[in-house]
């Protein structure tokens, strides 16, 4: 493979710099939809911590088999240890600090090639709107999800073996699936494709989370999105109600919150600023939605956050 030179992020001094890969810029360093590499290989790089940054369009999967990470997600923290998982979707901001000892492997996937697998099978990750926290214990669908790891690992690193492609997206279904059921479990339920009515419904939610993650700054109602889909709004509210347990407003609202929040505690602009790049109309407007949403306004939220009390 091509030995690329690390590109210039596409970002301002304010913002969080948005990366193809980690060090790389804008860069996709690889002709395959995904990219895999072991954590020690790609830390000694940059002096095994990585700060906060998010991704466009891809979605990463940290598995930590042994030693410690600091993880920072959207202003939160915590500490992982061997055998735990992190699942990071598109545009979620984050960062870590790992010991020199750690190893593991760091997954990035285009959602291209998520989508295809996700509706081969009938899963509705590529709909994760947050990072999620796994742990990998000593069943048997553990094992066998840390041995494709480290054969997709094996394989990724062969670019002229035969069949390499297929076997590539054999291995990524296996831990996509193990993945799905885990998130399911975690969320209190049957894994989703296995509740009646929901197996249909998740290519639209997968849609309408991207819809979501392209259009949130213009603000839209749920029936130009439901147009969009092909649905009507009343259908595409059932689908997110059943999927997620919370109404296609709520979702369109906690995207934009979730913005609001990432450029409150990762940048210094002002509000003033954050409310017109999020397209309100005025501050009083974004600061009354931000309230409604969140309960705090967005300078409390910032104090809290930036200056916790001790």
């Amino acid at each position: 493979m091509e030995d690329l030179r690390p590109a210039p992020p596409d970002h301002d001094h304010t913002s969080v710099p948005i990366y193809k890969l980690y060090g790389y810029g804008n860069v996709w360093t690889t002709p395959d939809p995904m990219y895999c590499e072991t954590i020690a290989a790609q830390q000694k790089l940059h002096n095994w911590h990585v700060k906060p940054h998010k991704h466009a369009d891809l979605f990463q999967i940290l598995l930590l088999e042994s030693g410690n990470v600091e993880v920072h997600l959207d202003g939160s923290t915590r500490a992982m240890g061997g055998g735990q998982m992190v699942l990071v979707p598109q545009m979620a901001v984050h960062g870590f600090q790992f010991d020199p000892n750690a190893e593991g492997y760091i997954l990035t996937v285009t959602y291209g090639l998520m989508a295809q697998v996700c509706e081969k099978m009938g899963l509705t990750l590529t709909a994760l709107p947050d990072p999620s926290f796994l742990a990998l214990g000593d069943d048997d669908e553990s094992r066998h999800t840390r041995m494709a790891f480290g054969r997709l690992d094996q394989e990724y690193r062969s670019p002229y073996s035969p069949q390499r492609g297929a076997l590539l997206e054999a291995l990524l279904s296996c831990v996509l699936a193990w993945v799905h059921r885990r998130v399911s479990a975690l969320r209190g339920g049957e894994p989703a494709a296995a509740v009646h009515g929901q197996e249909s419904g998740s290519p639209h939610l997968a849609r309408f989370t991207q819809l979501i993650e392209g259009h949130y700054r213009t603000r839209h109602q749920v029936a130009w999105y439901a147009s969009r889909i092909g649905i009507t709004a009343a259908h595409l509210n059932v689908v997110a109600q059943a999927l997620t347990g919370k109404s296609a407003l709520r979702l369109i609202h906690e995207r934009l919150l979730l913005e609001a929040r990432r450029e409150l505690i990762y940048t210094p602009r002002t509000i003033s600023t954050i409310s017109d790049s999020l397209g309100f109309a005025d501050p009083g407007y974004f600061t009354r939605f931000f309230k409604r949403v969140s309960g705090q306004s967005p300078k409390e939220f910032r104090r809290l956050t930036l200056s916790p009390d001790p």
